[in-house]
């Protein structure tokens, strides 16, 4: 005889808290959530803005908490990194409200496991807190070696908070993330779990037999006004070349869709099924370098051309990585041309890469079955 009511209350909770700038840090989280669910876990996601959207349409049913943020400004003028040095008090501070407010979560709540997709406010003193990220090495462009250590101090401050830190790429041959996942100094509590794609549930033989319906597949994401600027010249650049293309504008929300000129399909958004049916049956992508982007497309097997955001050192590094290891070709954004972009794409032929998600399974067990989180020092400003 089984008892509904009674297994409900003994499920352990996961509460699980991804970024929300543009909706990568959500798309890679929903794997993860599905396999917390597979491993017995109630999940409870706390998000806000794109994320929170993104996410209400792929796990319907959920649990889904609005869990504000700060929203950093951007600028086509003003270069990313350096914008952000200058808001490192702002960031400071909002980091800590950020922790407060989480601390009012888990007491509504009471999780057993706490998953941050690199919020680094969202770690509890009592409750294993595990921070995921790619980026342990982070890159300022026009600053001094002090001043870059300064940065990583900053990064490492707050990741000493967390129980363990995971990293979605492969230990070996540096990864897909290169230097940014494998830094020369590895802090103990990293665990690298293998890339995170949405779309690897749906992976079959048969899928890789689809017919190509499209030459090109455009998937625009990140925030504004760096989104509308590539897909105004991508668009103006698509009205002298006759090839059928799809585009994905990201903008999770919205249902419109239209047709231009009898060849260029576009999309506000599309859920994952109906986007890895796209992916499968167009011949090429072209997205930014994100790199929830680049496992998407390593997951699938798809032939891409990377756009960086511009200032955006993380999709510049990937970008410049990939493309010296002759995976994937890139161009930035001011010197985009698509006829030379897709004459030069010919000769990166993208790869196959799939994870089996065993390492991360091990880790949801080895967190879950340590029943208690080994308290990590006390300070002054960790008093919950």
């Amino acid at each position: 005889m089984s008892y509904p009511h009674l297994m409900e209350t003994i499920r352990k909770k996961a509460l699980v808290c991804p970024m929300n700038w543009g909706i990568g840090h959500a798309s890679r989280c929903t794997i993860v959530i599905k396999i917390l669910e597979n491993q017995g876990f109630k999940v409870v996601i706390a998000a806000t803005g794109k994320s929170k959207e993104f996410l209400e349409l792929e796990l319907p049913g959920r649990q889904i908490l609005d869990f504000p943020v700060l929203t950093i400004p951007f600028s086509g003028t003003l270069r990313y990194a350096p914008k952000m040095f200058r808001l490192n008090p702002i960031l400071f501070i909002t980091i800590f409200s950020e922790h407060r407010m989480l601390k009012k979560i888990v007491d509504l709540i009471q999780p057993d496991l706490i998953i941050s997709d690199n919020r680094l406010g969202c770690w509890n003193r009592r409750i294993p807190s595990v921070f995921m990220t790619h980026q342990l090495d982070l890159r300022l462009p026009g600053y001094s070696k002090i001043t870059g250590s300064l940065v990583n101090a900053f990064n490492r401050f707050f990741l000493r908070r967390y129980v363990e830190c995971w990293i979605p790429d492969f230990e070996a041959h540096r990864g897909l993330a290169g230097d940014l996942s494998h830094p020369s100094v590895l802090p103990p509590s990293v665990r690298y779990i293998g890339i995170l794609s949405r779309f690897s549930e749906l992976i079959s033989p048969q899928n890789d037999l689809q017919p190509c319906r499209f030459d090109i597949l455009v998937m625009l994401s990140g925030p504004d006004p760096q989104r509308s600027e590539l897909e105004q010249k991508i668009l103006r650049q698509l009205v002298n070349i006759q090839m059928q293309v799809a585009i994905v504008r990201g903008m999770p929300g919205s249902d419109e869709a239209y047709v231009l000129d009898n060849r260029i399909h576009v999309f506000s958004h599309l859920e994952t099924e109906e986007m890895f049916q796209l992916i499968a049956q167009s011949s090429l992508v072209i997205c930014r370098s994100g790199y929830s982007s680049i496992m998407d497309m390593v997951t699938i097997g798809k032939r891409a051309i990377f756009i960086p955001t511009p200032g955006q050192t993380e999709q510049e590094y990937l970008a410049r990585y990939l493309m010296e290891k002759k995976i994937f070709f890139s161009i930035e954004e001011k010197q985009f041309d698509l006829l030379y972009a897709l004459e030069m794409s010919k000769n990166f032929p993208g790869i196959i890469i799939r994870n089996d998600y065993k390492a991360l399974i091990e880790r949801i067990g080895a967190l879950s079955e340590s029943g208690s989180c080994p308290l990590l020092p006390q300070s002054k400003i960790d008093k919950d």
